[in-house]
């Protein structure tokens, strides 16, 4: 009796077998990779650090000294509230499917993220449910963990920068509550809008690689309402109203500078090409852009200063940010000049022609040097660095990026400017918002905290 054949068959098949394992293994999630996990955990602690003890430092310097112990309190204060924040709701508003405008809950109080903490270097690397597996077409292979985490410092950095804006006169009540709401129903709704991939912004292929929409232009904008709505500080404009310390904001900007490295080149999410591209980028946008400020003052005022100095290299540090992975070193050089060029002229200029009184310029350097940042990586989109889910060829940038960028932009004012309007209103309503004229003329240091800095 002649015996089947399906043995050889099988053999015959083996190779086509062998060619189709690849494909399944592709779909599987990525594994775990020491090497990124590391680099994200470094950039998590060098994103915290640019709040506290950065920009915490940066603004107490620039303000008078019965405010600077005030002024470093509503940093420390932001980091705390929006860190409980964004454990019970906001990481979940940001990060989950939802839908093109927020996410769901299914992340509330971090559930379910415990499922994701690796046990070993073979463990795969966390998906969540709304499919996010890094930044544009690279997978993430991080613990979720490190990733929620990452995410938390911009969270809290963000308002933090808006407290630029109402520096010398809030109510630290009113700031505890302000900052709650807003963290949960304007950063977290707009993150998700960009950084998600079922958020609107994301699938348009609106290019943000850090936060220049945001983190920079949403706290720009909600500090301009901030200032308008509390008004000017008492004596604006005829009180002597100097820095009172300028070393601790030069150090507080050279931590940010620092810090910035974790908040752009970590943006990549992995220890690779695009990362070492973005902090290239970063270093150079931000020397060009404080060069660009010290000699448009030097030229319009006489004397280059060391306020314009930091100043000019903040701004530089916001308008890459956006770019900071999408462009070539040489176009971060002409974005670092025009922010550094258009941040002084909003600064000085527009504030006194506008006649508004933004304390610490959260307005003049986060908010314009956001929108020129978000802007021009649109002009100088490079493709191969600016792939995306959406683009998965990339940007070459151009007119049509442009656009994108010019929607995105002006989504974020419009949506920012009002819900941050609606949620003064609201806070004013149940505290208050600001001190009153001889508890600001005291100084906020002995008002609100019983406590002087010397």
């Amino acid at each position: 009796m002649q015996r089947p054949r399906l043995g050889w068959a099988a053999l015959a098949l083996l190779p086509t077998l062998l060619l189709a394992m690849p494909a399944f293994a592709d779909d599987a999630p990525p594994k775990l990779d020491s090497g990124d996990t590391a680099w994200m955990l470094a950039s998590t602690a060098l994103v915290l650090l640019m709040t506290i003890p950065g920009l915490a430092l940066f603004y107490a310097g620039m303000v008078r000294k019965k405010n600077v112990l005030a002024t470093m309190m509503q940093s420390f204060a932001i980091c705390c509230i929006v860190t409980l924040a964004w454990t019970v709701a906001g990481y979940s508003i940001a990060f989950t499917t939802g839908n093109e405008y927020m996410g769901d809950f299914s992340r509330l109080l971090l559930n379910g993220i415990a499922g994701h903490i690796s046990k070993g270097n073979d463990t795969q690397a966390f998906v969540l449910a709304s499919g996010i597996k890094g930044v544009g077409d690279m997978a993430t292979t991080i613990p979720e963990t490190v990733y929620m985490m990452f995410q938390m410092t911009f969270a809290i950095i963000t308002p933090a920068l808006i407290a630029g804006a109402f520096a010398d006169r809030m109510k630290f009540s009113a700031l505890c509550i302000f900052t709650t709401l807003w963290s949960l129903l304007v950063y977290a709704p707009v993150a998700h809008w960009v950084w998600a991939p079922s958020g609107w912004a994301s699938q348009m292929g609106i290019l943000d690689f850090a936060g220049g929409t945001v983190v920079h232009i949403n706290a720009g904008i909600a500090g301009l309402v901030c200032a308008l709505v509390l008004g000017k500080r008492v004596g604006y404009g005829t009180d002597n109203m100097a820095p009172y310390n300028l070393a601790y904001a030069v150090i507080g900007a050279s931590l940010l500078w620092v810090g910035w490295f974790g908040f752009n080149a970590g943006s990549a999410v992995a220890a690779n090409g695009r990362a070492g591209m973005a902090m290239a980028v970063t270093q150079i946008a931000t020397a060009a852009a404080a060069l660009g400020w010290l000699f448009a003052e030097w030229i319009t005022k006489g004397k280059p200063s060391v306020l314009g100095a930091i100043s000019g290299a903040v701004a530089g540090l916001v308008a890459i940010t956006p770019a900071s992975g999408f462009v070539l070193p040489g176009a971060s050089i002409i974005i670092g000049v025009a922010a550094g060029v258009i941040c002084f002229w909003s600064a000085t200029s527009l504030k006194h022609m506008l006649g508004y009184d933004d304390s610490l310029d959260a307005f003049g350097v986060h908010g314009v040097g956001g929108i020129v940042g978000a802007l021009l990586t649109g002009v100088f989109a490079y493709a191969p660095l600016s792939a995306t889910d959406a683009s998965p060829d990339g940007s070459p940038g151009g007119l049509a990026q442009l656009k994108l960028q010019a929607i995105g932009v002006i989504s974020t004012l419009v949506y920012s400017g009002v819900m941050t309007l609606i949620l003064l209103m609201i806070t004013k309503a149940l505290v208050g918002l600001r001190v009153g004229q001889e508890e600001e003329r005291e100084g906020l240091d002995i008002v609100l905290h019983g406590e002087q800095v010397f």
